[in-house]
């Protein structure tokens, strides 16, 4: 059986739960054959409410909104009896999923089509474009 490096990227939108629902009814994508990971990028905060929060308080707000996303995200998969790697990056969203996609061994990334805070393109959100426009490995889209 073809076993493969899969990125899941979530962000805790209505897109997560459908790209979500979309693996779960194709058994050849979400299967204990594959390898998952599931990455959630908080972006960066203002350098100012940085400087006037402080570096702990600041790392607490990044692991929490993280916690947030990929909490529901891992109990829905391990009913699957998929338990994937977690990955929690803070950076330009777009950008940062494309280069852990491109550079971590992964050969497909899985991502619904807007995300969180991105200004609506006609098709696919601003993230979406960000990834497409620097990934080099196959993307699926789920809309």
């Amino acid at each position: 059986e073809l076993s493969m490096n899969i990125l899941l990227a979530v962000d805790g939108s209505a897109y997560t739960k459908k790209m979500l629902a979309y693996l779960m009814a194709h058994e050849e994508l979400l299967g204990t054959q594959h390898h998952y990971s599931v990455i959630t990028v908080q972006p960066t905060l203002p350098a100012r409410a940085r400087a006037a929060l402080g570096k702990s308080v600041v790392e607490k707000y990044y692991a929490e909104e993280a916690e947030k996303i990929l909490s529901p995200v891992l109990k829905y998969l391990a009913r699957k009896g998929v338990q994937p790697e977690r990955i929690t990056k803070v950076g330009p969203v777009g950008e940062t999923i494309a280069k852990v996609a491109s550079e971590g061994g992964f050969e497909l990334l899985v991502m619904g089509s807007h995300g969180h805070g991105a200004i609506a393109t006609l098709i696919v959100g601003s993230v979406t474009m960000q990834v497409l426009a620097r990934c080099t490995v196959p993307v699926l889209i789920v809309r």
